[in-house]
């Protein structure tokens, strides 16, 4: 090759290599803006367990010094929180009175425990989604995986909390009745088990719902068992419920009416045998009830904010535990309704429908 040709290749590439000055700006900007939500998070994390919503769930205009009495907190602390909030827009700042205020819809989702829309108790999840991410990070060099009960225990009350609301809302009122027959066998008394139960919100909710029937919570992790037995007995609910350590392919044989997965099949490194496990656990006319992440078919269909969040959090938590369970297959959070029926079939399931859906939840009704 001359001179004048390797000059005119690399003319050719640096040209090619030129970057659109605007569009490195803007998505720099968006970076910048995502490491801010990040830090933001954080302050999230600091205003749910220092009380600080709380103390403004009234929706009255607080000064930094007044929120600093009421909440028993570090006045300096409390300004520079509430700057943080009021930049992030979770709560309003008129500079006229120098105070601050959380209106009752962002109370919603920040402060009431209660409400379908409360999301303050998932940043615990947050919090140990960061302390995971070093680890997650080497792993993806070695492909071992990291099991569940390895990560930092603010993961399990995160996971409860950020699905409680959901559960809590729709189980008995929407998701059982969508399925047939179900909701009939559970009011006349019918043995249901939750799989990958978890501190057993899903099953306690199901329990409260239906007095007349039995409740048996499996999870392979001994600390959620602790806590979801004694989540029973302070919910009253303890003569109809049981929880116990067992792994998802080794059921107990019961005859169960229904074998329900609540955002956990996709978690599993053996989904197909989980659900082979759940199949033989059926009376002959039982049902599973699969509660999975709602997800379009391809990746082109989850590039929104739900898809982002359940992308995140399956990359250091659903995909890290599949892998360390053996990888066959791995589903994560937004495996999509094709991939939950292959599965299903697969395990020998031959009548499945999606019989409910939620902008976060798809609800997989399934038969033998």
């Amino acid at each position: 090759m001359s001179v004048d040709s390797i000059q005119e290749a690399d003319q050719s590439a640096a040209a090619a290599t030129e970057l659109d000055a605007d569009r490195l700006e803007a998505f720099a900007g968006q970076v910048a803006s995502d490491i801010g939500t990040v830090f933001a998070g954080a302050t999230v994390y600091i205003g749910h367990h220092a009380g600080l919503y709380a103390a403004m769930a009234d929706g009255g205009a607080l000064t930094a010094e007044e929120l600093a009495e009421r909440s028993g907190a570090h006045p300096r602390y409390v300004r520079e929180w509430l700057g943080a909030q009021a930049a992030g827009g979770y709560i309003e700042y008129d500079r006229d009175r120098g105070a601050f205020w959380l209106p009752p819809e962002h109370a919603a989702v920040l402060a009431d425990r209660t409400s379908p829309a409360y999301l303050a108790g998932a940043s615990d999840g947050m919090a140990a989604i960061w302390a995971a991410a070093e680890r997650v990070a080497a792993d993806f060099t070695v492909g071992a995986g990291v099991p569940w009960d390895e990560h930092d225990a603010r993961l399990f009350s995160g996971t409860e909390e950020l699905f409680r609301p959901s559960y809590e809302t729709f189980l008995t009122s929407e998701w059982i009745p969508s399925l047939e027959g179900v909701g009939e066998k559970l009011a006349t008394g019918a043995r249901v088990a939750d799989v990958g139960c978890g501190h057993g919100v899903s099953t306690i909710v199901m329990a409260s719902g239906f007095p007349s029937s039995s409740f048996h919570g499996y999870d392979g992790h001994d600390a959620s068992i602790a806590t979801a037995r004694q989540r029973a007995t302070d919910a009253g609910v303890s003569d109809r419920v049981r929880f116990e350590v067992a792994l998802a392919n080794e059921l107990p044989g019961g005859d169960f009416d229904l074998v329900c997965f609540f955002d956990s099949l996709h978690d599993m490194g053996d989904p197909v045998g989980a659900l082979v496990s759940a199949r033989e656990a059926l009376t002959s006319d039982g049902t599973v009830m699969l509660i999975e992440p709602f997800a379009g078919e391809g990746v082109e269909d989850n590039l929104t904010p739900v898809g982002r969040l359940y992308y995140s959090a399956s990359t250091l938590v659903c995909t890290a535990n599949g892998i360390a369970q053996g990888n066959r297959p791995v589903l994560g959070a937004q495996a999509g309704e094709s991939a939950l029926r292959d599965v299903l079939a697969q395990a020998g399931f031959t009548r499945v429908r999606r019989s409910a859906e939620t902008p976060f939840n798809l609800v997989i009704e399934a038969r033998p």
